[in-house]
């Protein structure tokens, strides 16, 4: 992400560049800082701020008692190094790189720091990890696992289908309004990262789902907190449902259709992008329907299921 300094901020980072070092006591205060900062100036949506928060959290506490203004080069490595002995993604550990990056720009700018010594760690290679999806017959088996006999089976079984349907991420469905739905045209209108807006297909399976939720569930949610009722999808105290509850139900039905422990809101949306490419559909219009700023960033489902493209091979090469 790029920092815009202006005059202004290069006149103030000139001027706190005599301020007194910070102490080696200090980070967290400063951590605290660069997340207010990300939020009141940068103007980044909160689950964003809320996942640099933690990412910076967790280079803090890897810091022990070693002195940020002392770190080299090879201390950072050793910081990615042990990144990867905590089991996390490469697409987590890509974040958290760039999310030091960002913190230790930041202290460039308060005049903390003088050298940013994180601009000389690469990312990680994302293509390495190939995203994990469900196939068709069992996509079908997860989204009629809610049962009538569930209390909020009518809502769950929306969500579901919304999700695949979609393709959008669990804090997009779960920012979704009743306004930004519309059946009769068969599409919605998803925000996503950054404040951008999108619109999304809904599938008769999703326009069907969700009518029976406004119909026959939603107005009884609505009616236990009316200050929250414009969220389209609301728990049992009436509230929006949260991007947590949404991993959780998700978690829950792929328990109960048999499917891997490890499906979350996430695997619906590659499932999504995958079944879209498998089925044929062209790669600019899978990479508007996920909101992806690069097309780099979708070309990563091309090496799920190369079906489609055997077929293509088979059918027009004269050798095929």
């Amino acid at each position: 992400m790029a920092f815009r300094v202006n005059k202004l901020r290069q006149h103030k980072l000139n001027k706190l560049k005599t301020k007194p070092a910070l102490k080696t006591n200090t980070p967290v205060k400063w951590a605290a800082a660069f997340a207010e900062y990300l939020q009141s100036e940068c103007h980044l949506a909160e689950n964003t701020v809320m996942a640099y928060g933690r990412d910076v959290d967790r280079f803090v506490g890897w810091l022990g008692s070693r002195n940020l203004l002392k770190l080299e080069v090879a201390d950072l490595s050793d910081f990615v190094a042990w990144l990867s002995t905590q089991e996390l993604a490469p697409a987590s550990i890509a974040r958290n790189i760039v999310a030091i990056k960002m913190f230790l720009r930041y202290l460039q700018l308060e005049g903390v720091v003088v050298d940013n010594k994180a601009e000389l760690l690469g990312s990680q290679k994302l293509w390495q990890r190939v995203p994990e999806v469900i196939g068709p017959r069992q996509i079908d088996r997860f989204l009629s696992a809610p049962r009538k006999l569930e209390p909020y089976y009518f809502r769950d079984r929306a969500l579901l289908e919304v999700l695949y349907a979609t393709g959008c991420r669990a804090s997009e469905i779960s920012g979704l309004r009743v306004r930004d739905i519309y059946l009769q045209e068969k599409f919605c209108k998803c925000h996503g990262k950054g404040s951008k807006q999108r619109m999304v297909p809904l599938g008769d399976a999703a326009i069907e789902a969700i009518r029976s939720y406004l119909d026959r569930q939603r107005p009884v949610l609505a009616d236990v907190r009316p200050s929250e009722k414009d969220w389209l999808f609301l728990s049992r105290g009436g509230r929006r449902l949260r991007r947590e509850a949404i991993w959780e139900l998700v978690k829950k039905y792929a328990l109960i259709s048999g499917i891997s422990a490890k499906v979350s809101p996430h695997t619906l949306r590659h499932s999504f992008a995958t079944h879209l490419l498998a089925g044929g559909a062209d790669l600019r219009q899978v990479q508007e329907m996920l909101g992806h700023s690069s097309i780099a960033t979708t070309q990563i489902y091309t090496h799920v299921d190369q079906t489609r493209l055997k077929k293509v091979h088979q059918q027009f090469h004269p050798r095929g």
